[in-house]
């Protein structure tokens, strides 16, 4: 699987509300939210259980992804339309998405943020 076919397999499993740690590398080092910031595996992997399990209705839309890949790393950016509901409130934002991943077996992240632009 490319690094490309990584990144859309996450948007998926966010869209599906699957587990999304496990396409965290053990040593990845953040990942920023909208909201969050968590530092370390350990960190990042609740953080994500927690999202999981206190949202749903994930729209998940890409609209400008790029990636390179240079042997066993790759980066990325990307446009996204995120929607979901949170304790009984809708969520809508474009974001702006980055991040970096790693090739051991597969592709993992090491790290990624996400953030809303500001409006001019």
């Amino acid at each position: 699987m490319s690094a490309e076919a990584t990144i859309e397999a996450y948007y998926d499993a966010l869209r599906a509300g699957e587990p999304l740690a496990p396409f965290f590398a053990a040593d990845a080092l953040a990942k920023f939210g909208i909201g969050e910031r968590l530092v370390g595996y350990d960190d990042i992997a609740e953080g994500l259980r927690e999202q999981t399990q206190t949202t749903e209705e994930w729209t998940v839309e890409s609209h400008d992804l790029r990636v390179t890949e240079e042997g066993d790393f790759a980066w990325f950016v990307d446009d996204v339309r995120m929607a979901w509901t949170g304790e009984s409130e809708r969520h809508d934002h474009r974001t702006r998405w980055s991040g970096a991943l790693r090739r051991e077996e597969d592709w993992e992240f090491v790290g990624m943020h996400v953030s809303v632009p500001e409006e001019p």
